[in-house]
């Protein structure tokens, strides 16, 4: 099941009637904005116990095509390194 940002939202709302639903909106927009930038710094993203995400620079590599053999050139990028809490690992791995 996927989560779409509306759904977030009417749940936020649900949960705290006494917040404006464009004020949740705008705080969960801002939250995002700033994690994205975050990332984009190089710096990284920490919710505790719920999650962290940081950037990590992948070297540049020489690779090859599967289909030609033909050698290919992977210039060096960021890649973003998810980690989940020990927390949250132990609920979704419990058996209901």
């Amino acid at each position: 099941m996927s989560i779409v940002k509306s759904d977030l939202i009417k749940e936020l709302a649900n949960n705290y009637p006494n917040f404006l639903k464009k004020d949740l909106i705008k705080l969960f927009d801002i939250s995002i904005y700033e994690m994205k930038h975050a990332l984009k710094r190089g710096e990284r993203v920490e919710l505790r116990e719920v999650f962290s995400i940081e950037p990590r620079i992948q070297k540049a590599r020489i690779s090859r095509n599967p289909r030609t053999n033909e050698k290919i050139k992977i210039p060096e990028k960021k890649v973003i390194f998810f980690k989940m809490s020990k927390e949250w690992v132990k609920k979704i791995n419990e058996k209901e």
